[in-house]
């Protein structure tokens, strides 16, 4: 069956049994399949189906595993396979030649310009749905908001990016990172020595391991990244309480993930570049001093401890520094 009678289709079963087009409502059939293909699986259709699986008209949802057209068209959504992208129909493909949309090009207040996924479909149309209902609130609840980019860009990005060969950055890489989500997922498949593996128990099992990933994630920004932005508010209003320079803020007790809220408040406080240091203490009362970086995920620093400092550890620290009580400054 070609992709546009695949659309006659499914448009004619819609409007037979009442379905809403509208993929941001909820259908009026309780879901009971998940289309995507059979053979080998990747991160994407296995991340797409876990999420999809999160919401409650495909909670109990089977995959069914296949290339052939007439099982698909049995479906209730398909992710993955049967070569047209249309949301109204429930289909959530991205391999074909005409595809090219990205997270912004869907809507234009999204920064990302990658090529999507099917991970990547599935989440713009029902990742804010997903959050919600890991999060147990309502989807216009405005964490759901803030970590519907954040989730994207820490995780549907690389999967989006790896599985259309994207490539991480210009040029030859200094090292490979080959212990990825994308990576742990492709081990999960059959060796190409190995008979006799039921590989829709694998698939599951790729499932379990994606989900417990996404649902990590969701949790910790949740639960621990955004709650800290108060903190590190608080810090830079009282910084001068630290030092007259305003160069250095404390969080006191308040180890916490401080980089990213502490880089976008400057820019929120028109005082972009003004800190350098940022104290707090670790599980152990110690206090750590670290450095601000250029900007996220930079090992370059604004301004850096002492390069004479570097590599030594107590008595040698103290005494090289003048400071008593020391306990070592990184070799880097």
């Amino acid at each position: 069956m070609t992709a546009l009678l695949q659309q006659k289709s499914r448009l004619w079963k819609m409007a037979n049994v009442g379905m809403s087009t509208n993929s941001n409502k909820l259908p009026c059939l309780d879901k009971k399949k998940i289309g995507t293909h059979n053979g080998t699986f990747h991160c994407d259709e296995v991340l797409a189906c876990y999420m999809l699986r999160q919401l409650p008209e495909y909670k109990d949802a089977e995959v069914v595993r296949t290339r052939d057209p007439a099982v698909l068209e049995e479906c209730d959504i398909v992710v993955d396979v049967g070569g047209v992208y249309d949301a109204a129909m429930h289909m959530y493909d991205h391999h074909q030649r005409t595809f090219g949309d990205t997270m912004n090009s869907l809507n234009s207040s999204h920064k990302w310009t990658t090529k999507l996924s099917s991970a990547g479909l599935v989440y713009f149309h029902f990742g804010r749905r997903v959050i919600a209902e890991l999060l147990q609130c309502g989807p216009d609840d405005k964490l759901v908001t803030i970590l519907y980019d954040k989730v994207y860009e820490s995780i549907l990005l690389e999967v989006d990016a790896i599985d259309n060969g994207v490539n991480i950055c210009e040029g030859t890489p200094n090292y490979k990172i080959l212990t990825g989500l994308s990576s742990r997922v492709g081990h999960l498949n059959p060796k190409w020595n190995e008979d006799g593996v039921d590989i829709q128990t694998r698939f599951e099992k790729a499932m379990s391991l994606i989900g417990a990933e996404f649902s990590e994630c969701v949790d910790f920004y949740s639960k621990s990244w955004w709650p800290a932005r108060e903190l590190v508010l608080d810090a830079i209003n009282k910084r001068k309480e630290v030092d007259e320079s305003g160069a250095i803020v404390s969080l006191g007790d308040g180890h916490c993930p401080w980089t990213e809220h502490l880089l976008n408040l400057e820019e929120e406080l028109h005082c972009v570049g003004e800190i350098k240091f940022c104290l707090f203490t670790d599980q152990n009362k110690t206090w750590i001093v670290k450095c601000v970086p250029v900007h996220k995920g930079s090992f370059a620093n604004r301004l850096s401890l002492l390069s004479a400092w570097c590599g030594l550890e107590k008595d040698e620290l103290s005494a090289k520094s003048g400071i008593p009580h020391c306990k070592f400054v990184h070799a880097n």
